[in-house]
């Protein structure tokens, strides 16, 4: 049988008082909850530290533990103090149960507390309920639910005003043992105007359960922006590079521009560059207060063909412009 040193799974001293011994499962059994930790073995470790609690937590049955302690081998095996005959120890009246036990206690406990406490716990007549939380004691199962942290996209439009929105996540629940099983829930919620990337939107008592008494986590949702096609984000507000030809730029012209809510019409002025930018105030993203501007990137791009005409209207033009755009680089220095 395997020993079980219940001081070493607290983590406290043999000389432990009843406070520190509660104090030190306090604290584990908040770790090791299965509806808040992200352990693996949580589940397995929750019973671990219950078992240790509820043998030293109680002054009889943690003398009758002292006791047996001196028979548990360095290697962990335990072996039966002297006197056990035929599962029985004469002196103290022990029973030993044998292996098996069938509980969700290890064999040790349920051979020498499992019979005489009922696998009760000693600070008071705790149990399971139908819904698989506990009752009794100090509300130490009463523990709040997991919160929760989903990614919500959202596109820029959507944005300009408050969506309502569905949508489905998986909740994680755990029963009293055993893995965690998914629940698939769908809300409807509504997303704020002006909501910028990576903001977080609170929805409370939409995360876990809680286990026992204790309410529900929250849930979270993290807003991710969807890449636009067209615009790029710089805070608030938004930058759009807009192709123009030669001869716009050089004698200006009107332009269509796309916006997040519509086209609108932009006069370019004549001798504009690449790069030049161009302002269109509250055009950007909302926010709180306000909203962004949006900045028209012009980029002057020349056509994919030219026929043998144009090519010799290019040429008239470069004779007649007297143009060096290089005469920074030839200039003596």
């Amino acid at each position: 049988m395997e020993f079980k040193d219940y001081y070493k799974i607290l983590g406290v001293e043999t000389d432990a008082d009843r406070k520190a011994i509660k104090t030190a499962y306090r604290r584990l059994a908040r770790k090791y909850h299965p509806d808040v930790s992200k352990e693996s073995d949580a589940s397995a470790k929750f019973k671990e530290v219950s078992e240790a609690y509820d043998v030293l937590g109680n002054d009889e049955k943690r003398a009758e533990y002292d006791q047996l302690r001196q028979y548990g081998g360095p290697d962990g095996n335990f072996t039966p103090p002297p006197g056990w005959q035929g599962g029985q120890r004469r002196t103290t009246g022990f029973e030993f149960g044998g292996a098996g036990g069938g509980g969700d206690f290890s064999d040790f406990f349920e051979a020498f507390f499992g019979g005489s406490g009922g696998r009760g716990f000693a600070s008071g007549e705790r149990g399971r309920r139908p819904g698989g939380g506990f009752t009794g004691g100090d509300d130490i199962y009463s523990t709040r639910g997991q919160d929760l942290e989903v990614d919500m996209p959202v596109f820029l439009e959507e944005t300009l005003k408050e969506e309502s929105r569905t949508i489905e996540f998986k909740l994680p629940h755990y029963g009293t043992g055993g893995p965690p099983r998914e629940i698939k829930k769908t809300l409807k919620v509504k997303i704020p105007r002006g909501v910028a990337d990576g903001e977080r939107i609170r929805l409370k008592g939409q995360g876990s359960p809680g286990f026992g008494e204790g309410p529900p986590g929250d849930l979270y949702l993290r807003i991710r922006l969807v890449p636009h096609p067209l615009f790029d984000v710089i805070g608030r507000d938004l930058a759009i590079t807009v192709p123009i030809a030669p001869w716009e730029a050089a004698l200006g012209a009107k332009i269509t521009v796309p916006t997040l809510n519509g086209k609108i019409s932009l006069s370019v002025t004549p001798g504009n560059q690449t790069g030049a930018r161009l302002r269109i105030k509250g055009k950007g993203l909302p926010n709180r207060t306000g909203q962004g501007d949006l900045y028209v990137i012009l980029k002057v791009v020349m056509p994919e063909t030219v026929s043998a005409e144009a090519k010799t209207l290019w040429q008239q033009l470069a004779d007649k412009a007297g143009f060096d755009p290089r005469a920074e680089l030839r200039a003596d220095k």
